[in-house]
């Protein structure tokens, strides 16, 4: 596990000696006690379709034999679906007039999967969700940063305010685009399309909606976009600091939450002097924390369980991928004994210092099976797809009982959270998956669920895409929320 500071002697002023705490933070709660074995799982109820064998895994033999076109789910049921492909996020909003949409990106690398999408063509999907059986797409999205948003898509509940960054794996200079979803979701209305010359991949907003925060992971930037006029962003604050991915905001909007990939870890900023949109903000920082088995942190989502605040933070890949290069994708080479990051619960009541008090793993990232026959299954020892994380998200942040997350091969994985200490798979939903096809140069078939879901909690339904396969809404049944033990993972 390295640190920023390379090799540090532990001597010195006290100021340096503090900053060095502050950054190495990993309090006596955090240690080497925490179970990072694969969670516990609930049976599934008499509808599911289970996986026949190990957590997560889709066997190549089951892809080849026809039983993986059936998919694999527990406590949970299709409701709907539309299209053939998916990019990184789905967002849902229901706008003034009591109109339900759902928004989402379609292309996992743009331009190179263009041809993938044969729907409706490339850009961002407005979906009329008065019906969640089906779908219906209303309008896409297809200015520039829309096109190509990366990771970056994000909606913003309070203003009705959809916006992206052109983005990419390493980064692309250009626009921001931002539209108004608020009078009538199925048609967003462009404000602005701005050729601002920053770094995209990844972004985040604060909760008024007036700041925009864009982050370019291989362009070492993070900038935060004056959203107060939606017509006319503006830069307010820039900085090299840090390697950051991606980010989320606190609900007062003071503290930014950053996935770091230089760190690797977790690093908080105060950010109330952005917030407060003052000039030349000072922005310090909180704290940082890194975990053993960190590999390339994504994204950390603040909640609270009965007023005790939290962040669900995911790695994606392995700490064996390599860092994919403009216009190309490339693997990492295989490493069974690589760390998986997976998810995990981080304690940030006292925000100075940060610790993880749980891990949300499955059989198939553990260090045994990678070693064994799962990675002959398609796609599995691909850097940019295998058994792994990706994104996570929750249905409210307020006492939330569960996190959905993606988890590429494997699907969506859905963990209660109730007890943070003690999480355990509730549910999951792995779209049905079929031989490679020839239209996918340089991916190994399978499944590719990289999308941040959203959620109609009413309802209890989760909303993904995968890569492949296309937009999902996908309901809870009763045995997700059954009142009985959850038995070990199968391996």
């Amino acid at each position: 596990m390295r640190t920023p500071f390379g090799h540090v002697r532990l001597w010195g002023p006290l100021p340096v000696l503090a900053a060095l705490f502050l950054v190495l933070n990993v309090p006596s709660q955090a240690a080497a006690a925490l179970y990072a074995g694969p969670t516990p799982q609930l049976a599934c109820d008499s509808q599911s379709l289970p996986e026949t064998g190990t957590q997560g895994r889709v066997p190549k033999a089951e892809v080849d034999s026809g039983r993986a076109a059936q998919g694999y789910r527990c406590n949970t049921a299709q409701v709907g679906r539309f299209g053939d492909s998916g990019g990184f996020r789905v967002e849902r909003y229901v706008d003034a007039a009591g109109h339900e949409c759902a928004f989402y990106d379609t292309t996992l690398l743009f331009p190179t999967n263009a041809r993938t999408n044969t729907q409706e063509g490339l850009g961002v999907y407005a979906m009329d969700m008065t019906d969640h059986a089906h779908p219906v797409h209303t309008a896409t999205l297809s200015t520039p940063a829309m096109q190509s948003p990366h990771e970056s898509l994000r909606l913003n509940q309070k203003r009705g305010l959809l916006a992206a960054d052109m983005g990419y794996p390493t980064f692309n200079p250009g626009f921001v685009d931002v539209y108004d979803v608020s009078k009538d979701c199925r048609h967003p209305v462009l404000d602005s399309s701005t050729p601002m010359g920053i770094l995209g991949h990844e972004s985040a907003f604060s909760p008024d909606g007036t700041v925009f925060y864009v982050s370019s992971t291989g362009g070492h930037t993070l900038t935060a976009v004056d959203l107060t006029n939606p017509k006319l962003p503006s830069i307010l604050w820039t900085t090299t600091a840090y390697d950051a991915h991606g980010m989320s905001v606190s609900g007062d909007g003071n503290r930014l939450y950053i996935a770091d990939i230089g760190l690797p870890g977790l690093t908080i900023l105060d950010v109330s002097g952005i917030n407060a949109h003052h000039l030349n903000p000072r922005v310090p920082v909180v704290s940082q924390l890194t975990w053993p088995e960190v590999s390339i942190p994504q994204n950390a989502i603040p909640f609270s369980e009965h007023g005790h605040q939290y962040l669900v933070e995911v790695d994606e890949y392995t700490s064996s991928t390599t860092k994919p290069t403009a216009g190309s994708i490339q693997d990492g080479g295989y490493d069974p004994n690589a760390k998986v990051g997976a998810a995990r619960i981080i304690d940030i009541q006292n925000d100075a210092h940060p610790f993880v008090v749980s891990n949300m793993r499955l059989a198939v990232n553990q260090t045994a099976e990678r070693n064994g026959d799962e990675q002959n299954d398609y796609g599995a020892k691909s850097g940019v797809q295998g058994y792994a994380g990706h994104y996570c998200n929750v249905p409210t942040q307020v006492d939330p009982a569960y996190v959905a997350c993606s988890f590429i091969l494997s699907g969506l994985r859905v963990f209660n959270i109730q007890d943070v200490r003690n999480p355990f798979e509730m549910a999951y939903f792995n779209a049905p998956s079929t031989p490679p096809s020839p239209a996918y140069v340089g991916i190994n078939g399978g499944n590719f669920a990289m999308s941040s879901p959203a959620f109609d909690p009413a309802l209890n339904e989760v909303w993904y895409s995968d890569g492949f396969w296309g937009f999902y809404v996908v309901k809870l049944t009763a045995g997700a929320f059954a009142h009985t033990q959850a038995h070990p993972a199968t391996t």
